[in-house]
C-alpha cells in the first residue's frame, strides 16, 4: 500500500501548490503550462513510450486533441475552485466524478446497472450536492458553486475519454498519454504566448519553478496509482477505494487544519457520503 500512500500524498500536494500559488501571486496560467513539459520528461523517463507507435487515425487524433484541450482547461477550473471554494470541496468534486463514467456506461454503452451501482451513484450525487458551497462568496462576484460542478462533470468526461484511449489497443497507452501531454503543452503554451504578446501578463520565473513542482507531483500521482494497481492486480477495488477515500480524508484534514477552511454541517455530511459512495462502488465487481 506504500504506492497508494505516495499517490495520495502527490495528489493532495497538487492542490496545496495551487492553493499556495495564489498567496504568492504566481500566475496560474503559466504555472499550469510549465507542468506539462515536466510531466512529459518524466513520462519519457519512467514509461519510455514508443513514439512511433502513435496512431493518427481520425478516432485517435480526435481523442488526443480533445483531451489535450480539456486537461489544461480543467486545471484552470481546479485552481479557481481551490481559490474560491477550498481544497476540501474541490477534492470531493474530483473524486465523486467517478460516477460520471458509470452513468455513461449505462446510458451510452448499454451496460446493465446493478442495484449496488445505482445506490452508489445516488449517494455520490447527494455527496456532491451537500459538499458544494451554495452560499455566494462575499469576496467574489462569481457563482463559485459552479466550479465544483464544472470539475465534477469535467473530470468525469476526461475519465470517459481516457477509457476510450485505453480501448485503442493498437497503440500503447503510454504512447497515447505522451501525445496527449504534448498536445496540452502546445495548447497551454500558445495561450500563454498570446497573453504575453498582448501584454495581458508577464513571463514569471517563479511560475516556472512552481510549475516544475506541480508537474512532478501531478505525474507522481499517476505513476504511483498505476504502480499500486500493478502491485495488487488481484484486488483493484482496494486500490480504487483507498486512493479516493484517502485523498478526500487527507484533503479535508489539510484544508481545515492548514488553510482554516470552514465547512458547514451539510458539507461534512457530503464528505461522509462521498466516502460511503466510493466504498459501495469499490465493492462492485465491475471495478
Amino acid at each position: 500500500m506504500i504506492f497508494v500512500l505516495l499517490s495520495i500524498f502527490c495528489s493532495v500536494l497538487v492542490s496545496v501548490i495551487l492553493k499556495l500559488s495564489r498567496r504568492y501571486a504566481i500566475p496560474t496560467n503559466q504555472l499550469i503550462a510549465w507542468n506539462y513539459p515536466t510531466a512529459l520528461l518524466l513520462n519519457i523517463l519512467f514509461n519510455k513510450p514508443n513514439i512511433q507507435a502513435i496512431s493518427f487515425n481520425l478516432g485517435n487524433t480526435s481523442l488526443y486533441l480533445v483531451l489535450g484541450f480539456l486537461l489544461p482547461a480543467l486545471f484552470l477550473a481546479i485552481a479557481a475552485s481551490i481559490r474560491y471554494t477550498g481544497i476540501v470541496r474541490t477534492e470531493v468534486a474530483q473524486r465523486v466524478s467517478i460516477f460520471i463514467p458509470l452513468i455513461a456506461a449505462f446510458l451510452l454503452f448499454n451496460e446493465t446497472p446493478t442495484p449496488r451501482s445505482l445506490i452508489g451513484i445516488a449517494i455520490g450525487l447527494l455527496a456532491i450536492f451537500f459538499s458544494i458551497r451554495w452560499v455566494p462568496d462575499k469576496h467574489s462576484k462569481n457563482n463559485t458553486w459552479l466550479y465544483p460542478l464544472i470539475i465534477f462533470l469535467g473530470m468525469g468526461i476526461i475519465d470517459i475519454l481516457f477509457k476510450q484511449v485505453a480501448q485503442h489497443t493498437e497503440v500503447p497507452y503510454t504512447s497515447s498519454v505522451f501525445f496527449i501531454f504534448l498536445t496540452a503543452l502546445i495548447i497551454s503554451s500558445a495561450y500563454i504566448g498570446i497573453r504575453i504578446y498582448k501584454r495581458l501578463e508577464k513571463p514569471s520565473l517563479s511560475a516556472f519553478t512552481w510549475g516544475v513542482g506541480l508537474g512532478i507531483f501531478n505525474f507522481g500521482n499517476i505513476l504511483f496509482y498505476l504502480k499500486a494497481h500493478n502491485a495488487i492486480p488481484e484486488n483493484p477495488s482496494i486500490v480504487f477505494s483507498a486512493m479516493n477515500v484517502g485523498v478526500i480524508g487527507v484533503g479535508a484534514l489539510v484544508g481545515m487544519v492548514l488553510f482554516k477552511e470552514k465547512l458547514t454541517i451539510l458539507n461534512k455530511i457530503g464528505i461522509l457520503l462521498a466516502i460511503v459512495a466510493i466504498l459501495i462502488i469499490a465493492g462492485n465487481e465491475s471495478i
